[in-house]
């Protein structure tokens, strides 16, 4: 377990962090970049939860802590052994989960927008935030070699988060739908 007894330490004064390999990068470099989205998007996941309740809150708790082993991921470049690493195993649970939330909605006929009510609309965001991260991230394996499951776990992560929206605007039955052209083709 982690034991923080000082928030503060001064080293990251210059614009720079550690890695778990003892490393350091420039906050600005894009495994760092990575990492500052997934937290971000378990951020918005938090915020989501003030809105969630029932049968969605256990699942997002664990998203978020999936979240924080991914960031641990994500902080730990090449071959560390006994680092920590999301696995397979934590992507097929989002799908389990989204084909179960699935199975109760209607399917789509038309684009949604994000909305609907505040729960979906929390949702959406940390949806959105999320895809964000998965870009990040995509564009740190472009430099580096990463963990192929957690570029599919953030790619399942917004999968879910999208059926979660939909399940909370009753089952889809307030999602909002796109028009095309919106009010400007005079509907």
């Amino acid at each position: 377990m982690v034991k923080l007894t000082k928030i503060y330490t001064r080293t990251g004064d210059e614009g720079t962090t550690g890695l778990v390999d003892g490393s350091r990068r420039s906050k600005a470099d894009s495994r760092m970049v990575a990492i500052g989205e997934v937290d971000e998007a378990n951020s918005a996941i938090g915020v989501a939860l003030l809105s969630v309740d029932g049968p969605l809150a256990a699942p997002l708790t664990m998203i978020q802590n999936d979240l924080f082993d991914l960031g641990a991921d994500l902080a730990t470049p090449g071959d560390v052994e006994g680092a920590l690493r999301i696995v397979a195993e934590q992507v097929r649970r989002l799908e389990a989960e989204i084909d179960a939330m699935n199975a109760a909605l209607s399917p789509l006929t038309s684009f949604i927008l994000p909305g609907g009510s505040p729960a979906a609309a929390h949702l959406h965001l940390a949806r959105a935030i999320t895809r964000r991260a998965e870009r990040a991230t995509v564009a740190l394996g472009e430099q580096e070699a990463i963990n192929p499951p957690a570029l599919a776990y953030l790619n399942r992560l917004s999968d879910w988060l999208f059926v979660a929206a939909r399940t909370v605007n009753q089952n889809g039955a307030s999602d909002v739908l796109w028009v095309p052209g919106g009010e400007r083709m005079g509907r």
